[in-house]
């Protein structure tokens, strides 16, 4: 991610639900959308800094990584935001989610 030394936690919080929903894939807009939607509220800034690195990588990469299609990389094997991001995934619940509002 770029540097922004003078970004508070709440616009960082900001920046990233709009990263989220705005990736250029249907699937991946869906999923980031509804976890930042769903968690970034009670991320810490250590969680809320990993995730925006999360979303540097390719939105097809995290879709498989997040769905267990494709074994992440080692710099993402330990995250426990990409294993957050799996639970959310798998929608254990059956929730029927759509896009939140922008």
């Amino acid at each position: 991610p770029l540097p922004r030394p003078n970004e508070t936690i709440e616009t960082m919080r900001a920046r990233l639900m709009y990263q989220s929903r705005k990736r250029g894939t249907l699937e991946s807009d869906l999923l980031l959308s509804t976890f930042a939607r769903d968690v970034l509220a009670g991320m810490e800034e250590e969680e809320l800094r990993e995730y925006d690195k999360l979303l540097d990588e390719p939105d097809w990469d995290i879709y498989y990584w997040s769905t267990n299609k494709r074994t992440p990389p080692d710099r993402w094997a330990n995250s426990s935001v990409l294993e957050r991001l799996r639970v959310h995934a798998k929608n254990e619940g059956k929730v029927v989610r759509s896009m939140p509002a922008l």
